[in-house]
């Protein structure tokens, strides 16, 4: 397991503001059954000539827990002064990880994605979140979600598969995994009982 640097993550605005950075995409009946389903993606960077790469928050990572992840990469002190959720981030480079936090804390291999939110992959962060310290919210994402140039935007025109909706600190970094999803949906007056798979245009 390696917590190093991934997929360069770009938090600049394409000229024609269609960047979803810093949105949430909620996983639509249409990927039911897939390793996205019901799946809260925060998006930490977009562009349609490059396309884009998110983080998965709402599917928590059983294994290793935080203490067992510091021990392996010998950050003390064990047991930490603080401890963080450890999400499923996506299916790419699964044994990397990411720190998604609040911009109160920033490091050297720190990103930012909007004015309140940041993306670390040194191993920095984590040290100080150990020692009590650090961001105020943060998670640890391993692995992440991408696609390539244009995949995303035929996924949500063409194939319905996911909604987009402002990110909110709850959804974000709430403990509660499993209302992350519904919840996301109720904030656009979404009912998930009401919705089927089979909603894709022809």
């Amino acid at each position: 397991m390696a917590f190093v640097n991934t997929t360069p993550i770009d938090p600049v605005v394409t000229d024609n503001g269609l960047s979803l950075a810093g949105m949430l995409l909620v996983a639509t009946p249409m990927l039911g059954g897939t390793p996205f389903g019901q799946s809260l993606i925060y998006m930490c960077s977009h562009t349609p000539d490059e396309g884009a790469m998110g983080l998965v928050v709402n599917k928590r990572l059983p294994r290793p827990d935080f203490d067992d992840l510091l021990e392996q990469l010998q950050i003390e002190p064990v047991p930490p002064v603080r401890r963080i959720g450890l999400c499923a981030g996506g299916p790419v480079e699964e044994g990397h990880g990411l720190v998604l936090h609040s911009a109160d804390w920033s490091g050297m291999d720190s990103l930012r994605v909007t004015d309140n939110m940041v993306v670390t992959s040194s191993m920095d962060v984590l040290q100080d979140i150990a020692s009590g310290g650090g961001p105020q919210d943060a998670l640890l994402a391993m692995g992440h979600a991408g696609w390539s140039a244009g995949q995303l935007e035929q996924e949500i025109v063409q194939h319905d598969a996911w909604f987009v909706v402002p990110a909110t600190r709850e959804l974000i970094f709430g403990m509660d995994h499993t209302v992350k999803w519904r919840r996301a949906l109720a904030s656009i007056n979404i009912d998930p009982a009401r919705m089927t798979g089979q909603t894709g245009r022809a």
